[in-house]
């Protein structure tokens, strides 16, 4: 979704009301995860690693644990749905949500696109303009070369290692999710963040005000309670 992009939602996150925005949303995931795939981490590398990410946000315990069992209570009607839109400036939306109610989610995102100058389309349209990928940033450990963890996560479906500025980001196809993610604890190796995401084949740049005018957008659409993640084609 480019590097740009990854920097703007973190600046977001550091803005918001944790309470009233990134909590329910972190909470939203570790359900979701646990409806998949069981209750227990261990067995289930993405409910493991929601857990992780919400811990890095802070989220309480007590909010982690009524997540997990959220997930097999009588009310567990929460369910992933994916949307995808075309904004200005060529600029293609692939829009996560966790809801209980896709009807008024639909609605609601519709109504964002339609007040700045985008729409939703259908499904499936911009499966060629992205690729979805697993991806971990990790803490190597003291006295472990990048070369020699590389060589050992071959094996596990690592596809690139990229040292940044902001950390070490490995990447991997998204069915390899979980076999990484084993392989890295089997390792030692800390992870700072991991998840699924989807990376543009083909980033496209943008200027200034373009970017300042799609961010009235995004920004409606990434305080909607239901909406998990936005990912874009933008470098």
């Amino acid at each position: 979704m480019g590097r740009a992009f990854e920097y703007r939602r973190a600046s977001k996150e550091k803005r918001w009301d944790k309470m009233s925005k990134l909590f329910p949303k972190l909470a939203k995931a570790i359900t979701l995860a646990a409806k998949e795939g069981g209750a227990d981490p261990e067995g289930n590398a993405k409910l493991r690693a929601a857990i992780m990410n919400a811990k890095a946000q802070n989220l309480p315990k007590d909010n982690i644990e009524a997540a997990i069992k959220r997930a097999s209570g009588k009310d567990a009607n929460l369910s992933e749905v994916i949307y995808e839109a075309k904004a200005q400036f060529g600029v293609m939306m692939i829009i996560e949500c966790a809801t209980d109610n896709p009807t008024r989610t639909i609605a609601n995102i519709k109504s964002y696109c339609n007040k700045h100058n985008a729409q939703v389309i259908p499904n499936g349209s911009l499966e060629f303009m992205f690729n979805k990928k697993a991806v971990f940033q990790i803490n190597p450990p003291v006295g472990l070369e990048l070369d020699n963890i590389e060589l050992d996560l071959i094996d596990y479906g690592l596809e690139n290692l990229q040292n940044q500025d902001e950390g070490v980001f490995l990447y991997a196809d998204y069915k390899d999710f979980g076999n990484l993610s084993t392989a890295l604890k089997s390792l030692d190796v800390e992870v700072v963040h991991s998840g699924l995401q989807y990376i543009p084949t083909s980033p496209i740049e943008l200027n200034d005000s373009q970017i300042l005018e799609l961010d009235k957008l995004l920004d409606k659409i990434e305080d909607d309670d239901d909406v998990q993640n936005v990912y874009t084609n933008i470098n």
